[in-house]
Parts: C-alpha cells; structure tokens; sequence
C-alpha cells in the first residue's frame, strides 16, 4: 500500500523492442527459492530457466542466451563468482544480480568488483528481486534510447545508442550500472544530485538507507573517468555529488 492507502499501480511490462519477452536466468542450489523466483518473474511475462549448480548455469547460458542472470554466491562446487568470471572472461556483458546469504560489506563488494550489477540479502522479497531485476533491464541496451544519443560534458562524451563513453578520445569500459549513474550525473551537469536522487533514479529502488552503495560506484566511476586526469565527479559535502568540466 502507497501512504495514502491505495494499492501501487503494478508496472508496465518490460519486454524487447520486438515484443519478445524478457529472458531470465535464475542460479540457485535451493530449489524452493528458485521455484519461488521462477513464478514471481514469469507472472512478469519474462521467460524464466533456473539452473542449481554453476556448471549447469553456464551450459544453459550458451544456449538460452538470457537477458539478465539471478546468481546466487555461495554454492557447492562452482560458486556464482567464478561463474560470473568465467562469463566475463568470455566478453558476456549480460547483468547479473547477486544473491548473498551474507550481509557483509566485503561480501557484497566481491560480488560487484567482480562484475556484478547488483545484489539483493538473504532473506528478500520477491518485490525487491523484481524491482532491482526491472531497474537492471532498463539500464541495458534493450531499452530504446531517447532523443539525441550524445551526452557531452567537458571532454567527456557518452553514447546512448552505442553505450559508447569516451573522455578526451579514449574508451573507456563501464558496466550497465555504471554507465547508468554517469548518463544520470551527464544529463544533470553542474548540478548536486542527493544520494537518495541517485539511489531512486539509478537502482529505481529504495535501499532502505544503504547509500553506501552509491559511495561505492562514485568511487569506481572516479578510477575510470577521472584517474590520471583533472577531476570532473565532486562532492558536494553533505550535500550530493555533481559533474563538470574539467577546470570550470
């Protein structure tokens, strides 16, 4: 219930450009929780295998060709970081969403220097799988991009159509969620934008407080766009953070 008191409208449906339906992968020794997962992201309309080791998952990977995977850590055998090193080692880029028993800081920040996109506790609700798997997808290039597809700051050029970012002619490499938070801080320029702001715009989801997680893609954003070169990313203390042009 909203704090009004009226049931939330239920999301539009995502699906592709071509109306095809959304592909999930659901990795999980626990099969109760991947029953669970499969039902609530196939009443989403997505098209949903699960997988309860890591060798499994990888085999359905080549086949199915998913949209987004939900791996979970710690499984017997092949465990959901190696998996996920191994995609990456292959070029996969698809976004994946971590699922931890533990609620660590180091734990969660295996999960995301490894590659990972985003990560959901144990114990959760389906909503927030949902939600934070639908906050994913938007952020890849399935989602059709608006308007002009160039957003240029100062030296810094990002491609919407392309998921292209360049500064001063290099490339330079960034996951979906990263390169969701500098399209968000570009199209805000010279402008303080408030943890909670980013955490509802870029995760499209409440994290109840964990603001630490915006701490955290701030500073790997400042490693690949600012290191080695005056500083665009700021922070505005107590306040936010904020992009310009170098020098201005």
């Amino acid at each position: 219930m909203t704090p009004s008191g009226r049931t939330p409208a239920r999301p539009a449906p995502l699906t592709k450009p071509d109306g095809s339906p959304i592909r999930v992968l659901v990795v999980d020794d626990e099969q109760s929780l991947t029953d669970l997962l499969r039902m609530a992201l196939r009443y989403e309309g997505w098209d949903v295998r699960t997988a309860a080791d890591g060798h499994a998952a990888l085999g359905i990977v080549r086949e199915f060709r998913p949209d987004a995977l939900v791996l979970d850590v710690m499984m017997p055998g092949l465990d959901g970081l190696e998996v996920l090193h191994r995609l990456r080692a292959q070029n996969d880029d698809t976004p994946v969403l971590f699922l931890t028993a533990k609620d660590s800081l180091d734990d969660r920040l295996a999960g995301l220097t490894a590659g990972g996109d985003d990560y959901v506790t144990k114990p959760f609700s389906l909503e927030e799988v949902v939600a934070r798997l639908r906050g994913l997808i938007r952020r890849t290039a399935l989602v059709s991009a608006a308007n002009s597809p160039i957003i240029t700051v100062g030296d810094l050029e990002l491609n919407e159509d392309s998921y292209e970012v360049h500064r001063s002619g290099s490339q330079i490499d960034l996951t979906a969620t990263e390169f969701e938070l500098l399209r968000y801080l570009m199209r805000n320029p010279r402008r303080v934008l408030s943890k909670p702001q980013i955490l509802d715009r870029v995760w499209s989801y409440d994290f109840d407080g964990r603001a630490s997680v915006v701490e955290l893609y701030i500073s790997y954003l400042r490693k690949k766009i600012d290191a080695g070169r005056e500083p665009m990313i700021h922070t505005v203390r107590g306040a936010g953070y904020m992009i310009k042009a170098a020098g201005s």
